[in-house]
């Protein structure tokens, strides 16, 4: 019988974009996740965005917006590039749901009716012009031990010394600017030592790893401490029953959102039972994959408030470590902060997807992403071996044997090798030992490269005579490839999917193993893969650079970020007067048209403007359009980007191409 398995990854905030430190934790839960389906295990992945809390209600307003526009704007963007980093969910929520109220009223409930809710006052930050309490990242002024100036309220960024807001020196809200006062609240509190027994027997039950097991003893230690779990009005949230103007800190209801979206899941799919899954008799398997700084919540917290309830308790959390770009913390400033849409428009999702499954272990040690390692290790594995094994053989079974594979191996026993090590390359994937199954699939791919070299069919292929024999080398070699690609495919499933139609197959089942593909009809070769080259990194650097400017705290005062610029400066752009020969839609783009334009004496000139929503291709042909001609080109994923067309509007549907004067013609100068 398949395996009922539940996956989930830690919820993004809604309050910016995902960025590739996000994108390792949720590569690595979707590798894991289809690799169980490979398997044909049901496993049922869901994850939603984290849409409560201060700084979104600060957000929404310094935007103008509500926090409902502003989730929903979000969550699209997060779909999105999840989608194009082939991150599968089966369902992608918001914990900003009726599901979600429901259950966290409903834990609520048992927390309280099990005596463990207690009420106590407690002295905070309160900005008197907004009228609200502050959280500790709301408030700024000099470090009290070092006296760095513009610090948070919970610790200096110079010295890393930690206080309590009330220890700075010359504090300020950053929302309104004005120094706060003290002033006293009744908040909700949970005793998270009522659970203590039951919590160290989880832990130590093989929930966790060994690593987080001992970390979590030494807070065992240290002793519980009673959980705050309500925020005061204005706060973006869910209202405690019978307590207005009192919510649910978003610490609450963040983890329920597993809990809610797989809900939501099971309300459209009949098939599904949201009881087989939560309740505490349950059989199913329930994993959570999360940053090493959010294990306290996962390995405390959240168990207690499932027991509490009556509901089941996680098989495993699993926890991973930080992600460092080039041996340090990823930087604004050098480039290295790269949001997961910048690496999209400059780089192929799976040379990222490969790279961490080639650093990634089962423990809480951080990964690395060198970005010549990782250009490197691409070029060389995916491009050098991988790939390289088809497009060595394809176009002599094409050529030779009109596309179709010999009937039987040239070398059974080399075949049978390769499918002997599917069970350690399965348990390594189980046990999300990642990189040692890639290590063992490469090493594979070397013997099957070095099969080639042996045979040297395009030295045979000189002979007519070889034709059976050439015919023989490549099969054997495709099929290698074929169980390479299938050990690959909870990795690399765009691959996979190529490969699957390259040699004319239903898409890879683990079990495909288990026979050799013989006597067919293959499908002409096309490249599956390009190398990554210098320049597509370094642009990606530079574009992130643009992207990541610094931006001010949310809920600060709104400031101008505009640079200013001389007169000088501005004569330096070339404003030209372009016609649009061809419009046309960009596959896998949200946002852009690909223009071709006449820019006269210039020339010809390729565009990508963000004026999809606005404009229908068909409509814009020979009209005329401003062009920034000597705008430096950008290299992007669809293509080389030759300049910028001017228009104005807020933006979607309302984008105004500014057009020249009737009568100007392409090439001319506008002023």
């Amino acid at each position: 019988m398949p395996r009922d398995i539940l996956v989930t990854a830690a919820l993004p905030y809604a309050n910016g974009p995902i960025h590739i430190g996000h994108m390792l934790e949720h590569i690595q839960t979707d590798i894991w996740v289809r690799f169980q389906k490979l398997r044909g295990e049901r496993c049922i992945a869901v994850c939603a965005d984290d849409a409560h809390g201060t700084p979104i209600m600060l957000k929404a307003q310094q935007e103008g917006i509500t926090p409902e526009e502003l989730i929903e704007r979000s969550g699209r963007e997060h779909r999105r590039d999840f989608a194009d980093f082939m991150i599968g969910y089966d369902n992608y929520y918001t914990t900003h749901s009726p599901e979600n109220q429901d259950c966290a009223n409903r834990i609520y409930a048992g927390l309280k009716a099990g005596g463990h809710v207690f009420e106590r006052t407690i002295s905070q930050a309160y900005d008197v012009e907004k009228q609200m309490f502050l959280p500790d990242r709301f408030i700024r002024g000099e470090c009290p031990r070092c006296g760095t100036p513009d610090q948070y309220g919970d610790s200096c960024e110079n010295c890393g010394a930690t206080y309590s807001p009330s220890e700075l020196k010359n504090p300020v809200s950053v929302v309104s600017g004005t120094p706060p006062i003290e002033k006293e609240s009744v908040h909700y509190f949970v005793r998270l030592a009522d659970f203590e027994d039951m919590l160290k027997e989880w832990t130590g039950g093989g929930h966790v790893h060994e690593s987080v097991r001992r970390k979590l003893d030494e807070w065992f230690e240290a002793g519980l401490k009673d959980w705050d779990i309500s925020r005061d009005a204005p706060y973006f949230g869910f209202e405690i029953p019978d307590a207005p103007g009192k919510y649910f800190y978003v610490w609450l209801d963040a983890p329920i959102g597993y809990m809610a979206s797989f809900r939501n899941l099971c309300d459209r799919t009949p098939e599904l039972d949201f009881d087989a899954f939560w309740n505490a008799d349950s059989q199913a398997e329930l994993y959570h994959f999360i940053g090493k700084d959010i294990i306290y919540f996962h390995a405390l917290f959240w168990p207690a408030m499932l027991s509490a309830a009556g509901f089941r308790t996680p098989s495993a959390v699993f926890a991973h470590g930080f992600l460092t770009v080039d041996g340090k913390k990823m930087s604004k400033s050098r480039g290295t902060f790269i949001q997961a849409r910048t690496y999209l428009d400059h780089l192929d999702p799976e040379y990222l997807r490969y790279y961490f499954a080639a650093k990634l272990g089962p423990g809480l040690d951080d990964i690395d992403l060198s970005l010549d390692d990782f250009r490197q290790r691409v070029n060389s594995d995916l491009v050098g071996k991988l790939v390289n094994i088809a497009s060595r053989a394809a176009g002599f079974i094409h050529r030779g044997s009109d596309g179709k594979l010999a009937p039987a191996l040239m070398d059974a026993a080399l075949y049978n090798e390769f499918v002997a090590a599917a069970d350690d390359i399965a348990a390594a994937y189980e046990n999300r030992e990642f990189a040692r199954a890639v290590r063992e699939v490469m090493a594979l791919a070397d013997r099957a490269n070095a099969f080639v070299d042996e045979y040297k069919p395009w030295q045979l292929n000189k002979d007519p005579a070889n034709a059976d024999q050439v015919q023989a080398v490549c099969t054997q070699a495709l099929n290698l490839f074929r169980v390479l690609v299938i050990y690959l495919a909870p990795v690399l499933p765009a691959l996979a999917k190529k490969a699957a139609a390259f040699l004319n197959v239903e898409p890879f089942r683990w079990q495909d193993l288990e026979a050799p593909l013989l006597d067919t009809q293959i499908n002409p070769f096309k490249a599956m893969m390009q190398r990554i080259e210098e320049k597509d990194i370094q642009a990606m650097i530079d574009a992130s650079k643009e992207d990541l400017q610094k931006q001010p705290a949310a809920g600060a005062p709104a400031q101008s970020d505009t640079t200013t610029i001389n007169i000088d400066d501005f004569a330096k752009v070339d404003l030209r007067v372009a016609r649009i020969m061809q419009a046309e839609h960009v596959e896998g783009a949200d946002k852009l048209l690909k223009l071709t334009l006449d820019v006269g004496e210039l020339g010809s000139r390729t565009v990508f403007a963000g004026i999809k929503a606005a404009y229908e291709p068909e409509a814009l042909k020979d009209r005329l359009v401003v062009l920034v001609a000597n705008l430096a080109p950008r290299k992007m994923r669809f293509g080389l980007s030759e300049g910028m067309v001017l228009a104005a509007g807020p933006g979607g549907k309302d984008v105004f191409l500014l057009e020249p004067d009737a009568g100007s013609k392409p090439g001319m100068k506008v002023k």
